[in-house]
């Protein structure tokens, strides 16, 4: 599903982010990328999701080479970064529709789905809200059910674990495993350990832009 062959990312002449990280990652496997602060995770996920451009080394997603990999066409994947993506000034309902319009639903279907999910997930109150008006944790748990229209052959999650209460942690946690299907690849970045067993059967350690145990 995903292989990391000797990548490099180099934000400075001295500067290594990620140095030589080699990875195998198999369909359906979960993973856990553990470290502290500017370790090396965040800029790997960086990398896998096509915002960072790698010095040296190469990656493959289902065998394709991530430079030639359209994440529209080729994988079902979802990236939730630390900081919230949304139309900060669009409602919860327009973030939504304009997802589901980008994927050719017709108006019936568009509201039939996005209704069926604000009653799932019981944030029917949130419809009408303006996403900049949302705290950050809300803007979190909205990601994750933004994800929940597809099935997913890919997720990565940043480091957002440092930034919420235990409470919505839980909730975070649950969403995940909802999203995550038997052919999900799963692979999270923390800085707690035990974030990351609760999710991950697979934990790899970096340090300073490297991996330390794998």
């Amino acid at each position: 599903m995903l292989q990391v062959k000797n990548l490099f990312l180099k934000y400075t002449r001295e500067y290594f982010a990620l140095y030589d990280i080699n990875i195998d990652v198999e369909q359906g496997e979960s993973v856990a990328l553990v470290g502290e602060d500017e370790s090396g995770k965040t800029s790997l996920l960086r990398v896998l999701a096509k915002l960072e451009k790698p010095s040296k080394g190469n990656v493959y997603i289902k065998d394709i080479p991530l430079k030639k990999l359209n994440y529209k066409t080729d994988i079902s994947a979802g990236y939730v970064p630390a900081k919230p993506a949304f139309f900060e000034k669009k409602t919860v309902y327009e973030n939504f529709k304009y997802i589901l319009k980008e994927r050719g639903l017709s108006a019936s279907e568009i509201e039939n789905k996005i209704n069926k999910v604000l009653i799932e997930y019981s944030i029917e109150n949130l419809k009408d809200k303006k996403v900049g008006d949302l705290s950050l944790e809300e803007q979190y748990v909205l990601s994750f059910i933004r994800l929940s229209f597809r099935e997913l052959e890919l997720l990565m999650v940043d480091n957002i674990f440092d930034n919420i209460s235990e409470e919505t942690k839980e909730v975070v946690l649950s969403l995940i495993k909802q999203l995550k299907t038997k052919n999900t690849t799963l692979i999270v970045a923390t800085t707690k350990s035990e974030i990351a067993s609760k999710v991950c059967k697979r934990k790899i350690f970096f340090k300073n832009g490297s991996i330390v145990e794998n």
